[in-house]
């Protein structure tokens, strides 16, 4: 985990957010600064080991996650330093700090690594809407609007998620949740 008096270390600055608020705040999105990292290293893992019949659709769309989360890490690191905080933004400070579950190597199908971003998109989506309601509770309106922002597209990219999952679920026929279990059931009767 990253040094706590790190994570929301504060410099001198004009903005009239009181100290206490802002280091609380840094804290925060230093979190989700981290979830995030971890969330995009994760989106290119899929990327790049994504086998089978869908693999060119699902190589691309986990792409172009990956490049939206990219620019989510930008907007968080450059939200911390404006508010006179530490950016705690190395791969190895993500990797102690991440909300979210390691990565499984041992997945190759298309269906497996949908499944795996999905559980990895629900934890954050929720952490980015927690966050909404901290941010605003502590008086910056702007953080809160940021991750309002962002939480719009990552509610949409776990859509395009989930119905991938909800169409192979449907074609199992057996109206089970969509799990790696049922989708290989699936495909062995494909």
């Amino acid at each position: 985990m990253t040094d706590n008096k790190l994570a929301s270390r504060l410099y001198p600055t004009r903005i009239d957010i009181p100290a206490d608020a802002r280091s609380k705040i840094v804290a925060i999105l230093n979190q989700t600064l981290a979830a995030t990292s971890d969330l995009k290293s994760q989106t290119k893992q899929a990327h790049w080991n994504v086998k089978g019949t869908d693999f060119y659709q699902l190589h691309e769309l986990f792409d172009e996650i990956a490049g939206e989360l990219e620019e989510f890490i930008d907007l968080v690191a450059e939200r911390i330093t404006a508010l006179g905080g530490y950016a705690c933004g190395t791969v190895r400070m993500a990797a102690a700090s991440s909300i979210l579950p390691e990565y499984p190597t041992e997945i190759i199908a298309g269906m497996e690594h949908v499944t795996a971003l999905a559980d990895r998109f629900g934890p954050y989506a929720k952490h980015l809407r927690e966050a909404i309601d901290k941010t605003n509770d502590l008086g910056d309106a702007d953080t809160a609007d940021l991750y309002t922002e962002v939480s719009r597209t990552i509610d949409k990219r776990l859509w395009f998620l989930d119905a991938h999952l909800q169409a192979a679920a449907n074609n199992s026929g057996n109206g089970a949740p969509a799990t790696a279990q049922n989708l290989d059931r699936t495909a062995a009767r494909v």
